[in-house]
């Protein structure tokens, strides 16, 4: 049974990506054709477009719900991640030397105001947003003021903190909170403030740095978590020692086959970490009144939650690259428009996990513990919450009575024509 709704869990994400392709992020709204900022017949400047090509390449699941925001907001948008994101990559280019990173890194937002200024020399796979800078920063230079500011700001505070942890290890759990905030936290605080000059949004949502450091911490320490192998293969560690060095000597032990229980242990209990943030993601979300913004916010989380569940217990994590399936994308993108589907989701991916927990695993007790508190709190009546409004078992139940009858009536079918041939015979 278990392995027949499991399939029927597939085929309900394999309607919902052919759902998804016959219409937009809003529900009720479709919207066919390709992406509106991409159409031919747009009215935008060549730069622009060409941000927006950028944004595609380097960040498919961002390009996807920043064509969503509304007017100005959407342009902001798709710079602040491109310049973060060509922060982001000398900082994760091995080839550059600390001696040229660490400069460039600290005076990297004084480059938005330098026309001509670009890098030729990146290695890393995201290269071509250091390359073509001059396009990113005349657009940038294009926005309202007031965006300007938002985005200059965010991009100052983060160059510095990502240049105090190249001369720095992640040995606490407090180091690895700091760093976090460092290179995602910021992010969420700059659309944030974004999102509030722009009017939006209220004044609290990007006043309030507290829940949108949680919001960039819960999406940091699952990036992570899940990276772990990669991170490894180009030099980089970003686990806690605090955490590690209670396992292994060394992190890179956790890759060799004879220390896999340890590695999936010492996941285990990062992972438990990770969940005490999803409180205050779901304040900050309850506090979102546009619609586009709201998704904006609420993909990336349900996608951290579904691939925190996906990891946990997964000895894949140090072999490969732990993903969750694009028709499960779909699904999520689909689905989390509305604080009760949030809710939904969480507590679904929520209850994965604590099926999972082994009885033997050192941060059991705990995390179970958190994803009672959890469950409690999401779930505070003890009632099902529904993503769509229906219940999903009685959906699985009667596509699972759907297909018993399928089945029935094909082998009567069969029986009949054997029959029939009988007959003849």
């Amino acid at each position: 049974m278990e392995h027949v709704l499991d399939w029927l869990s597939r085929l309900a994400e394999l309607c919902n990506q052919l759902r998804f392709r016959m219409r937009g992020l809003r529900v009720g709204q479709p919207r066919p054709g390709p992406p509106p900022l991409l159409c031919p017949q747009d009215k935008i400047r060549d730069s622009l477009r060409t941000c927006y090509q950028h944004l595609e390449k380097t960040g498919r699941s961002f390009a996807t719900v920043t064509q969503g925001l509304e007017g100005d907001l959407r342009h902001a948008a798709c710079i602040l991640y491109l310049v973060l994101r060509a922060l982001d990559t000398i900082e994760d280019d091995m080839s550059i030397s600390l001696e040229t990173k660490i400069p460039m890194l600290c005076e990297f937002h004084t480059y938005l105001y330098q026309p001509e200024w670009k890098y030729m020399e990146s290695k890393d796979k995201h290269k071509q947003v250091l390359e073509d800078f001059p396009t990113i920063s005349l657009e940038f230079r294009n926005l309202a003021k007031v965006y300007q500011d938002v985005i200059a700001d965010t991009c100052h505070k983060m160059g510095l903190g990502m240049a105090e942890f190249l001369e720095k290890r992640v040995d606490s759990l407090q180091d690895w909170n700091k760093y976090c905030q460092y290179v995602v936290a910021l992010f969420v605080i700059g659309y944030s403030r974004l999102f509030s000059a722009s009017e939006l949004e209220d004044p609290i949502v990007g006043q309030d740095t507290e829940l949108a450091t949680s919001m960039g911490l819960f999406l940091e320490k699952t990036y992570i978590i899940r990276d772990y192998l990669e991170d490894q293969l180009e030099g980089r560690e970003f686990w806690p020692r605090e955490v590690w060095s209670r396992y292994v000597k060394k992190v890179s032990d956790f890759a060799k086959p004879e220390n896999a229980d340890l590695a999936v242990q010492c996941m285990n209990e990062m992972i438990t970490n990770a969940l005490q943030h999803i409180p205050d993601v779901l304040k900050y979300l309850s506090r979102l009144k546009t619609q586009s913004v709201f998704n904006y916010c609420a993909i990336p989380q349900v996608m951290a939650i579904a691939t925190l569940a996906a990891c946990y217990n997964n000895k894949e994590v140090f072999r490969g690259i732990v993903k969750i399936r694009k028709e499960q994308v779909v699904t999520l993108m689909s689905d989390a428009t509305s604080m009760q589907a949030v809710r939904a989701i969480m507590s679904q991916y929520l209850e994965e996990i604590y099926q999972k927990i082994p009885s033997t695993d050192p941060s059991s007790d705990k995390t179970k513990e958190i994803i009672i508190y959890l469950q409690k709190m999401i779930l505070p009546h003890g009632t099902m919450v529904s993503r769509n409004g229906y219940s999903s078992i009685f959906l699985k139940g009667a596509v699972l009575l759907a297909v018993l009858s399928w089945q029935y009536l094909d082998a009567m079918s069969k029986v009949s024509k054997e029959c029939t041939q009988a007959r003849e015979n």
